[in-house]
């Protein structure tokens, strides 16, 4: 979509799948009240995010090899389909069991939403706009991972079950479904090359693709990793009761959401590879001083802060790779989709790190992905 003119009608429905993305956020909330109710250890407690995000690995460029022969409208509204069945499995029987499998459904039907809603909203955005309306894909995501804390604390006060936030985040997925199934929009299509499998792999050898693929890996698991982390090391670190070290997760995404907001105001006017470099730097600093911190008050402001600077990390890699080869979309958008494992094995990392050391020991390794994500930024700006 190359015009200035903007459809809220179709565009609308499609930055409302991001809100049904934000739904795999819930493995953070997972973690913390599934390992109170069960009694579970580090690393086991992160075999939720990791059934969650194991997926995107396995299933990413399948998915974009097929959504370019059957549509990327009619392949989300299928991943938001199988996102609710997801939502249901914990909500009807509660064993640890069941609550991997349910996860692990959310983890595929996630998967499927995230490959395609990214190409589908550049499809429905003016191509002058992408990077903007990506960033603000990530704020409308972000609102619903603020979300999710704060109504299972609800719905355990109110009706003494929080996993009446499953059902009430299904019916939300359906209910976009019918939405979205409803607005024709025309896709763009990929006329030069076939998408197939092999097509997609070979853009591993390339380089820049290669930096940008991994650097989607170490986000998404910073991301995660201090979601699914970040209650537990609150917990341990600053020894704040548990119901207020969950609320520190809805802080982090209140800072990712300001973030993705203000960023799709500034990407108007400044260069997305500078913004890279200086948000990254951001993301180190903070991380550090969390780690260093001891003042409570000191730890709830850079929670915000490091939700802030993650918030835009992942739709600048996205908008830079894409702009670098717009003729790729599919194969690109299934590779870094694929690289979105990263949520599976950081987390996991980091609990195993935890329980043979400590637990900022384990923290630590997300500083290091930070420092990476900064390093691949000042390559760009300088190939800009």
């Amino acid at each position: 979509m190359d015009t200035q003119k903007i459809s809220l009608k179709k565009i609308a429905p499609v930055l409302m799948a991001f809100f049904v993305m934000s739904f795999v956020d819930l493995v953070g909330i997972g973690v913390d009240r599934v390992s109170k109710d069960m009694s579970l250890s580090s690393t086991l407690a992160q075999l939720i995010p990791s059934a969650a995000f194991l997926w995107f690995l396995l299933l990413s460029v399948p998915v974009g090899v097929l959504q370019a022969r059957l549509g990327k409208r009619f392949m989300l509204n299928v991943g938001m389909i199988i996102t609710a069945i997801g939502l249901l499995f914990p909500f009807l029987h509660y064993s640890f069991t069941i609550v991997l499998v349910g996860f692990a459904l959310l983890g595929i039907g996630n998967t499927i939403v995230q490959v395609s809603a990214n190409p589908l909203l550049v499809d429905v955005v003016p191509g002058n706009r992408t990077s903007s309306f990506l960033s603000f894909s990530q704020f409308v995501k972000a609102i619903g991972s603020m979300l999710g804390a704060p109504l299972a604390g609800f719905f355990a006060l109110k009706f003494g079950d929080w996993k009446l936030l499953f059902l009430v985040f299904g019916v939300v997925s359906l209910l976009t479904v019918l939405w979205l199934g409803n607005v024709k929009i025309e896709e763009s299509k990929q006329e030069s090359q076939k998408v197939s499998l092999s097509s997609s792999f070979k853009l591993l050898g390339n380089g820049f693709i290669l930096l940008m693929v991994l650097s989607i890996f170490l986000v998404v698991g910073v991301d995660v990793g201090f979601n699914s982390n970040s209650g537990q090391f609150l917990i341990k670190h600053f020894g704040i009761d548990q119901t207020a070290a969950e609320s520190g997760r809805s802080v982090y995404f209140f800072g990712r959401m300001l973030g993705t907001f203000a960023g799709a105001i500034m990407l108007a006017k400044i260069s997305s590879r500078k913004f890279f470099m200086w948000t990254s730097v951001l993301g180190i600093i903070c991380l550090v001083l969390i780690l260093l911190a001891k003042s409570t008050a000191m730890a709830w402001v850079l929670v915000f802060l490091i939700g802030l600077a993650v918030a835009n990390i992942w739709p600048l890699v996205f908008s830079i790779a894409v702009g670098k080869y717009p003729d790729r979309t599919n194969e690109i958008s299934g590779l870094m989709m694929m690289a979105i494992s990263g949520g599976a094995v950081i987390p996991l990392l980091i609990g195993w790190v935890s329980d043979i050391s400590n637990m900022t020991i384990g923290m630590s390794i997300l500083v290091g992905c930070m420092v990476y994500l900064w390093a691949v930024s000042v390559y760009c700006l300088k190939k800009n």
